[in-house]
């Protein structure tokens, strides 16, 4: 649909501590061969990105994500890490996780601020959207997908628009194993396009950078990235082992 390179992220959540980042890191500039048509980010925890941002910083193999940010840009705010103070440290930011949402109770509003702070701050919000088990049992998926997408994206313009990336994640399939069917994903896909379309015209839906994620591993990689609306992955577990990744690349590439 677009003209960017493939878009692997890796999503490490709470794992690994600065030392183990540091390792991890190492492991993948020997193993890994990243072709010229992918662009690969690591998502560290908060406390890693600056020591993996140096280590990085003479050959920038993988760029940065934060997992995560307030939407104030300073102030009162106890232990919470602005999209200011991530700007020129990290290339994207994952805004609006089912576990942020879920787990620790994010609302539409919260999400949209974040995304709007990213922007607002010359980075590139990664928003996640995607279905729980019961709304999809319900036959909700779409009527969800649509409010995510409408409220996530309600401070943003359409000149605005090239610096967001969409991430559908089915919730029921997040780190639980289920793979979700690529009819279902190829359906989801066309909503969220559809619904960017509606909202911002057509060359802002054809710009749109659309990853999958949900149990994404080396062994189905290939499948999602072959559906036409596709344009990359969010991978959870499987970014965690240097090998399986790797694997997750190649299939990027080919």
């Amino acid at each position: 649909m677009n003209t960017h390179k493939t878009l692997i992220v890796g999503n490490w959540k709470m794992h690994f501590t600065i030392g183990e980042s540091s390792m991890f890191i190492r492991k993948l500039e020997e193993q890994l061969k990243i072709p010229s048509s992918v662009e690969v980010v690591v998502a560290p925890t908060t406390l890693a990105l600056q020591s993996v941002s140096l280590q990085l910083k003479h050959h920038r193999k993988f760029k940065l994500a934060a997992q995560n940010c307030f939407w104030r840009d300073f102030g009162a705010y106890t232990g919470e890490v602005s999209a200011h103070m991530l700007r020129g440290l990290t290339q994207y930011v994952i805004i609006g996780h089912s576990e942020r949402r879920h787990a620790f109770g994010e609302i539409d509003k919260d999400i949209r601020l974040k995304v709007q702070a990213v922007v607002r701050n010359q980075m590139q919000p990664i928003l996640c959207v995607g279905e729980t088990a019961q709304e999809r049992a319900d036959g909700d998926t779409g009527f969800t997908l649509h409010d995510q997408v409408t409220a996530g994206l309600a401070n943003i313009t359409s000149e605005e628009m090239h610096r967001i990336v969409i991430a559908y994640e089915p919730v029921w399939a997040i780190g639980t194993g289920e793979n979700a069917k690529t009819t279902d994903v190829a359906a989801a896909m066309k909503l969220i396009r559809k619904q960017v379309k509606d909202l911002f015209g057509k060359q802002a839906s054809l710009d749109l950078r659309l990853l999958y994620g949900g149990s994404v591993d080396g062994a189905n990689a290939t499948q999602y990235l072959a559906l036409p609306d596709v344009d990359g992955l969010l991978v959870g577990g499987a970014s965690l082992k240097p090998e399986v990744f790797g694997d997750i690349i190649a299939s990027a590439k080919s």
